[in-house]
């Protein structure tokens, strides 16, 4: 993990495509609300960042890279997740059979989140998440 200094209300970290990365995500996610003193929704925040990295790790970086998670506060105290990660196709969002030991979790970001999308980059994408300290409208864009 590289954690860069950066402007208090934004924090990066860049993580190699290992399984314990998903839990270094959760640690430096669950350290910066703390230090943010924006705990209102900590649970919610962490399963959503739990997802979309193990979601990056498995399908989205490429061997030999990493992703990157960004975590932003803006003014409104609303809390931006974001996993950017450097590999080709789209995200398959469907509805997972009973059966099926896949396919949940971006139905759970869409649960929790108030808003979720992704964004195109060069390479990759970004998937992104936001919450509203109280709740808020949930709504699904760029995807």
């Amino acid at each position: 993990m590289n954690v860069q200094p950066q402007h208090p209300h934004t924090r990066e970290a860049f993580y190699r495509r290992d399984r314990r990365s998903v839990r270094l995500a959760r640690e430096f996610t669950h350290a910066t609300l703390t230090d943010w003193a924006a705990t209102a929704r900590t649970d919610d925040v962490l399963l959503c960042v739990s997802e979309l990295t193990t979601n990056a790790l498995l399908h989205g970086v490429p061997p030999g890279r990493g992703l990157l998670l960004r975590l932003v506060r803006h003014l409104d105290e609303v809390i931006r997740v974001e996993v950017h990660d450097s590999g080709p196709g789209r995200l398959r969002f469907g509805d997972p059979s009973p059966e099926s030991e896949h396919g949940r979790g971006l139905l759970l970001v869409t649960l929790l989140a108030d808003k979720w999308g992704v964004e195109d980059r060069n390479p990759g994408k970004a998937v992104w998440c936001e919450f509203v300290p109280e709740g808020g409208n949930r709504a699904v864009e760029g995807g």
